[in-house]
């Protein structure tokens, strides 16, 4: 299995931004069933941009026009570049890398947004 380690978050100002990392280790690290998870407490896990098997970002509704993901397949690090942060995105921000039922998980890097 691979190795996902979140790096970035922090508390920031409404209409603030920030960019979070995600480095990836192991056997196998590809840049495809890639991608960026938040949860808030009490609740289920939701995608908020993710790269599939057939290589399209998916990126949730409510984060369109403000987040942009990316993958470093050099590095192989993965990024969520978040602009125009609002409070409805306090989260815990985690990355993940596994197509759908083989999916490993990092710890997770808290992102608040204040108003």
């Amino acid at each position: 299995q691979v190795q996902l380690l979140e790096s970035g978050g922090a508390s920031v100002q409404a209409g603030g931004s920030l960019r979070l990392s995600c480095a990836v280790s192991g056997r196998t690290v590809r840049d495809y069933c890639v991608g960026w998870f938040r949860q808030v407490q009490g609740t289920d896990r939701k995608e908020v941009a993710y790269r599939d098997e057939e290589g399209i970002i998916r990126y949730a509704e409510a984060v369109k026009g403000r987040f942009s993901f990316s993958f470093d397949n050099t590095k192989k690090t993965l990024y969520l570049q978040m602009d125009n942060l609002k409070p409805e995105d306090t989260a815990m921000y985690y990355c993940a890398s596994g197509c759908p039922g083989t999916r490993t998980w990092g710890q997770g890097t808290q992102v608040t947004v204040s108003s």
